[in-house]
């Protein structure tokens, strides 16, 4: 049953773009949605459908999984799942799909980190949880420094000879194991495809640690996430008070104590700049990173449709005067 969904006609007549990822055949739209949170188990299942519907309608091709987004873990691909059996099989050839694994996922010595017996687990299952027969990138989640990084490697090589993944990538590998990556990859001829790190106004590690410019030099693709820094990046926090529902009110992950007088300060004097650009915080935040041609996507996560249509607004302008960046530079010390 095609649950009565018939996807715009006009998608790739908008407003966004499609941006090459590194040395590859690949364009991912310049945002792209995220299913970390608010697509779980715990979540109401027509809202994020509704999401994934509106996204793909306004040109979102890119859909950013991992085997334990939810919760509870699984929950996540399995309601991506859902939607892929009900509504968006017909357009499969359309969609980049993305999964991981790498951080927890159940009990016991192979239920997490980098070895292959785990990596080829949990994509086989996460599989069966998206009713997909193959992903279009799978990742290695995060560094294991303790399992030889040949053996994660080689389970991604061969992942991707297999068919179950199209490409292979890798995600907050720090910069040396991701130069080893890199070329072990491409030894191999499954040339690593993305990097995914985290990266926004707030938290600029990849630019200092040199991952920007080792992913294109690698002609890897750099895939952003955390770009609004947990809703730190909008204007829900601005007049300093922590609303009921909000992340930071579940201190899970974005504590109250991370809200300073400094920060406020700064947060505000952002959103200044963002109002003299006629754009809300949220969306400034969005556009500095997509100013960026290193940058290849931007994944955005959003608990209601208002959210995404205010993400998606960001396209509409990405330029940035000098006077406007160091104006930001002089705000961010």
């Amino acid at each position: 049953m095609n649950d009565l969904y018939k996807a715009d006609g006009n998608r790739y007549d908008g407003t966004m773009k499609y941006r090459r990822s590194g040395r590859s055949g690949i364009l991912l739209s310049e945002l792209s949605l995220g299913l970390w949170h608010n697509f779980g188990g715990v979540d109401l299942f027509e809202n994020g459908k509704r999401m994934l519907h509106y996204a793909f309608d306004k040109g979102v091709t890119y859909f950013d999984l991992a085997n334990n987004y939810g919760p509870p873990y699984g929950s996540a691909e399995e309601n991506f799942g859902k939607v892929m059996k009900s509504s968006f099989m017909p357009y499969r050839s359309e969609l980049f799909i993305a999964t991981k694994a790498g951080h927890e996922m159940w009990p016991g010595p192979y239920g997490e980190w980098g070895s292959r017996k785990y990596l080829m687990n949990s994509l086989d299952a996460s599989l069966k949880r998206m009713n997909l027969d193959y992903v279009d990138v799978f990742y290695s989640h995060r560094f294991d420094p303790d399992t030889p990084l040949e053996e994660t490697l080689q389970a991604l090589v061969d992942i991707v000879r297999q068919g179950k993944a199209l490409y292979a990538g890798i995600s907050k590998y720090p910069p040396k194991a991701a130069r080893f990556a890199y070329d072990y990859l491409r030894q191999r001829d499954v040339p690593c495809l993305l990097y995914q790190g985290r990266y926004n106004l707030l938290d600029r590690a990849v630019e200092h640690e040199g991952i920007l410019d080792q992913s294109k030099e690698a002609g890897a693709g750099f895939v952003a996430f955390s770009p609004l820094a947990q809703g730190l990046l909008s204007d829900r926090y601005l007049d300093g008070k922590v609303a009921d529902g909000s992340r930071m009110s579940r201190a899970h992950f974005l504590r109250p104590d991370v809200l300073t007088k400094e920060l406020l300060t700064k947060l505000n004097a952002l959103a200044e700049v963002a109002r003299d650009r006629g754009q809300a915080l949220a969306e400034m935040a969005l556009a500095w990173l997509l100013k960026d041609e290193k940058v290849t996507s931007v994944i955005v996560g959003t608990s209601s449709l208002e959210q995404l249509q205010m993400n998606l607004k960001a396209l509409k302008n990405t330029s940035f005067s000098e006077e406007e960046l160091a104006q930001i530079d002089r705000i961010l010390g």
